[in-house]
């Protein structure tokens, strides 16, 4: 089953581009049954092919996405793409040796499944500190255990509202199948207020990897976790920073209030955009902000999660 790897990469890091290429030449997959397709999104710095030749396998192919946002290289990736499975690989994400040939062994014992994912497990330039393990989830980084999960409706038994399935595949290393990844390619072209759902330069907006699992849901494709796909995810110092990691809650909490409301899965009510400053304020004192840097963060969330029901407000 012929694979197509998907890297978006905007002004990327060139050491930690060259791992990510390096795990993919080393893959126990033959080159000759996958391709390589690193996305230049927008870069203002990016290595040339010939710069890369030495860590990248030999069917490295680059492509340029001058529309500025992780989506639309994404999007770009999968219409390049010539595989039946689509791997998203972010420009930090170093695959484990067999994870191409286990994501094609995967898909193919189980027609019915769209998307599947596995571990994101650390590797970091320098040691967090112990309070951070709380936001690991934040940085990509999860190990759901050893058994194989997966859901094909957002309703588990005996449910009363749709759920997001908490062991549905993050972005990082999350393979689709190629026909479903054009299908909703295609739903973000018709409404594109979808591709503001994710990263776009500075910007850490988040919902785009859950936008994508409720899109191939909601067309009838199952999703799930698969503890044999395992990959490293480099973490640099700087995002461990108090700030980066606050700034990174806030998004992330705001686009999942979005993008859950997007697809009819949202539990909370729509507020009023005048109220949410002094939510804000309130929330300071309840999470005690000032105390700690993780309270700090929490608080941050917090925000985030008022700032994405006001914007229901205005529908």
């Amino acid at each position: 089953m012929p694979v197509s790897v998907v890297i978006p990469a905007h002004n990327p890091h060139a050491g930690r581009l060259r791992e990510v290429l390096r795990a993919l030449k080393g893959q126990t997959l033959r080159e000759d049954l996958f391709e390589t397709i690193l996305v230049d999104n927008a870069s203002s710095s990016f290595p040339s092919q010939s710069d890369l030749l030495e860590s990248a396998p030999s069917n490295l192919r680059i492509v340029r996405e001058p529309a500025l946002g992780l989506t639309s290289a994404r999007i770009a990736g999968f219409k390049e793409a010539r595989g039946e499975i689509v791997v998203m690989v972010d420009d930090d994400n170093v695959l484990a040796a067999d994870y191409l040939s286990e994501v094609a062994g995967i898909f193919q014992r189980d027609p019915h499944l769209g998307a599947a994912g596995g571990k994101s497990l650390p590797v970091f330039e320098s040691a967090p500190e112990p309070w951070q393990s709380e936001f690991f989830p934040l940085l990509a980084l999860r190990d759901l255990g050893n058994r194989e999960l997966v859901a094909a409706s957002f309703r588990p038994a005996g449910a009363e509202s749709n759920q997001y399935p908490a062991f549905a595949p993050i972005g990082a290393g999350m393979a689709l199948r190629r026909e479903a990844a054009l299908a909703w390619a295609s739903a973000i072209e018709r409404d594109p207020r979808r591709s503001r759902l994710d990263r776009s330069g500075s910007e850490l907006v988040s919902g785009g990897d859950n936008d994508i699992v409720m899109a191939l849901i909601e067309s009838g494709w199952s999703v799930g976790y698969f503890p044999k796909l395992s990959l490293q995810h480099l973490i640099p110092s700087s995002r461990l920073e108090t700030g980066y990691i606050g700034r990174l809650n806030r998004a992330i909490q705001r686009s999942w209030v979005q993008v859950l409301d997007l697809h009819g899965a949202n539990p909370w009510k729509p507020i009023a955009a005048w109220t949410v400053p002094l939510r804000k304020a309130k929330a300071y004192f309840k999470y005690g902000a000032w105390r700690s840097p993780e309270r700090a963060i929490r608080w941050k969330g917090a925000c985030g999660h008022f700032e994405g029901r006001a914007t229901l407000s205005r529908r």
